[in-house]
């Protein structure tokens, strides 16, 4: 936890203010990593998980979005040159493979369903 957090404060309903972390895709990466293999975590507990490890309220989804079509790219990008798996960041972990978003990352929905299934199949 060495990087800076930027935290800014943003509107929350009328009156209401709440610190909002802004993530590096570093802080993402590492989010990332925890999750548990071969399961689907949503991408709401990540942000979660990073708003309170850095002590926001929340974290901006628009931010985290950005960083996993990111992490998704390189990493693809490296396992197409035969790089292993275990050194990439697995971003299959945070995007639910039925969703919109899957459809528009590296690799797609069918990559996403295969490592997961390949972490279950590794994990019995």
């Amino acid at each position: 936890m060495s990087e800076i957090p930027t935290i800014k404060q943003r509107r929350k309903g009328r009156s209401g203010m709440q610190a909002m972390l802004i993530p590096s895709q570093q802080m993402v990466v590492e989010q990332i990593r925890q999750a548990p293999e071969g399961v689907f975590t949503e991408v709401g507990v990540l942000r979660r998980g990073l708003a309170a490890r850095y002590g926001a309220d929340a974290c901006c989804p628009v931010t985290v979005q950005r960083h996993l079509r990111a992490i998704a790219e390189a990493a693809f990008g490296a396992l197409e040159k035969g790089e292993p798996a275990s050194t990439v960041t697995p971003y299959w972990r945070m995007v639910d493979p039925a969703s919109q978003f899957a459809t528009r990352l590296a690799g797609g929905p069918n990559f996403i369903r295969e490592r997961l299934a390949a972490e279950r199949s590794k994990g019995l």
